[in-house]
C-alpha cells in the first residue's frame, strides 16, 4: 500500500505535511527531509493510538490476525 504526502510551504518558512488518505495525519518541519520524518513520525503515532482504542473496545472473544494491504 502507498500513501500520498503533501508538503505545503509555510508562509513564515519551513513546510506543513499530510498524508492525503489518513485524516489527522499531520506535521510540519524547516525542510521537506524534516517534515516527511516528522510525518512518519506522526502516522506511527496515529496507528497505534488507533490499534489502543480498537483493542480497548473490541469483546474479548475477537480474533486478530495482521493484514497486508499490497494492491486494491
Amino acid at each position: 500500500m502507498k500513501l500520498t504526502a503533501v508538503f505545503i510551504p509555510a508562509a513564515e518558512g519551513g513546510f506543513t505535511a499530510l498524508v492525503e488518505e489518513i485524516p489527522g495525519a499531520i506535521s510540519e518541519g524547516e525542510t521537506i527531509e524534516e517534515a516527511r520524518e516528522n510525518l512518519a513520525d506522526a502516522l506511527r503515532m496515529i496507528l497505534e493510538c488507533n490499534r489502543e482504542l480498537a483493542r480497548a473496545q473490541e469483546p474479548a472473544e475477537s480474533r486478530r490476525e495482521t493484514m497486508e494491504l499490497a494492491a486494491l
